[in-house]
């Protein structure tokens, strides 16, 4: 098999994905149910469509199931009703509501895997560094934290016992990325799921299982899931 045969092989899937999940709406499924079946069978961990990059599976480890719904949203046009599309998209907010067991049902146990680890380890690393800001913010005048760089750095310190440069560079070297420059939205996504990790190595179980709460009560008080 020629190279250039090789490398149309996932072209071809996706294009097959995309007709499938059209076809599913057009035929009457909710395009939410649909997203679901279109994320199990997902060919590739990444693509790009035009000038649009799409990094769907960050370190290896943990599926952006929206950047797969901004995709398939492209690919089928106005097929999807705008203001649940923005729901989704811009706050996670489903046009129906599954359990836990339905949703692990539609995507297959390997890609709910990879989707509860973003959850957990992106979504849910943000909100908890999003709770402890808020707390840091109201001792603000007592701890002498004024600046924003001081902020986060209280900030980190209470969650990862170290500051937010540090980790940084660290994450870096790790991952073969220059040491300075800006940080891109994929870069931040998987700082933040390698961020999830540091704490599950470093931390002690209760510590960790107090953060959790933590993350979830921030994000159920503001309607975050």
């Amino acid at each position: 098999m020629s190279q250039r045969e090789q490398n149309s092989r996932p072209v071809l899937a996706v294009d097959e994905a995309v007709k499938r999940f059209h076809s599913d709406i057009t035929l009457g499924k909710n395009w939410y149910v649909a997203l679901l079946g279109a994320v199990k069978d997902w060919p590739v961990s990444e693509e790009t469509v035009g000038d649009q990059k799409y990094r769907y599976l960050l370190s290896g480890e943990a599926l952006d199931v929206l950047q797969i719904a901004e995709r398939l949203a492209k690919a089928v046009g106005g097929l999807i009703p705008e203001v649940e599309l923005v729901d989704f998209l811009f706050r996670n907010k489903t046009p129906v509501s599954l359990t836990q067991e339905e949703t692990r049902m539609a995507m297959g146990d390997v890609r709910f895997a990879q989707y509860l680890n973003f959850f957990y380890g992106i979504t849910a690393e943000e909100a908890l560094l999003q709770a402890v800001e808020d707390e840091v913010r109201k001792e603000e005048q007592g701890l002498h934290v004024h600046t924003e760089t001081q902020i986060v750095d209280e900030t980190y310190r209470r969650v990862y016992d170290s500051t937010q440069r540090v980790l940084l560079r660290q994450f870096r070297k790790e991952s073969g990325y220059p040491s300075g420059g800006a940080v891109s939205l994929e870069q931040m996504k998987e700082f933040s799921y390698w961020r999830f990790k540091y704490r599950l190595k470093h931390c002690d179980k209760a510590r960790i299982a107090s953060d959790t709460k933590k993350a979830l009560d921030w994000m159920r008080r503001n309607s975050v899931r």
